[in-house]
């Protein structure tokens, strides 16, 4: 992956960094590897182009298969530093986007609320894969833009509950750690922080999900009985721990 950037971007790189499950608590079996490249400038359409062609042939298509499938998130160094909100994505890839990027489709880009997040996690524990560290790199999100990429976030998630139920549940735990406590936490941490003070009910849904991530059980149903209710009572909890802050 830094070859094809380096490839790609050339004098224009400034930075890689891994970041997600690979330097939190490892690498699980559906886990996406995660990477951040920090440019001078927009690549633009050209490079753009070339470098979804490479992810393409790299990445793996099938979570949980070999190659282990990529996450690539390209960020302009000035519109991330100096810090303000929303960021803004240069190109975005990840599996999810294969069917449209694999007939020539544009990759995302622009303003993205939930970068704020990412650029948290990458300067809490990045490892600097070309270039210097993530702390050098990228200014710290203030609480209270992280709260509010969490909550800018939440609808967004909620949609895919039932397409992309494993995630989305264990996502909803973290993004709960994180209002509370400004700290991206891994997702098998965050569902044990959060397990505690849920009812038995609510507590088996992010369970099962967090077993599913081990890798001690297979996928989660869609349907799996109490879904629903569970991110509901999570999104509130969520909404309200952001009230909470914003008051602190």
């Amino acid at each position: 992956m830094v070859e094809l950037v380096r490839s790609v971007l050339d004098g224009d790189l400034i930075g890689v960094q891994r970041y997600g499950s690979a330097v939190h608590d490892g690498l699980r079996r559906f886990s996406d590897l995660d990477l951040l490249v920090v440019t001078r400038r927009t690549i633009g359409p050209a490079r753009r182009r070339a470098l979804v062609e490479g992810l393409l042939g790299i990445s793996g298509p099938e979570p949980g298969a070999r190659p282990r499938p990529v996450e690539l998130t390209v960020v302009v160094a000035g519109e991330v530093r100096p810090w303000r909100y929303p960021p803004r994505v240069d190109l975005q890839y990840g599996e999810w986007l294969r069917p449209e990027l694999s007939t020539g489709a544009e990759p995302p880009s622009g303003p993205d609320p939930d970068l704020a997040v990412l650029l948290t996690s990458v300067r809490e524990r990045g490892v600097a894969l070309a270039g210097p560290r993530a702390t050098e790199l990228l200014d710290p999100v203030p609480h209270e833009d992280l709260v509010r990429a969490v909550l800018d976030g939440l609808p967004g998630l909620l949609a895919e509950l039932h397409t992309d139920t494993r995630n989305v549940v264990l996502t909803l735990a973290r993004m709960l750690v994180t209002v509370r406590t400004g700290r991206i936490a891994p997702k098998t941490e965050a569902a044990e922080l959060v397990l505690p003070r849920l009812s038995d009910n609510d507590g088996n849904v992010l369970a099962h999900a967090r077993a599913v991530h081990a890798g001690e059980q297979e996928a989660l149903p869609a349907e799996l009985p109490g879904l629903d209710d569970f991110a509901a009572r999570m999104a509130a909890a969520i909404r309200q721990a952001a009230i909470r802050a914003d008051a602190g």
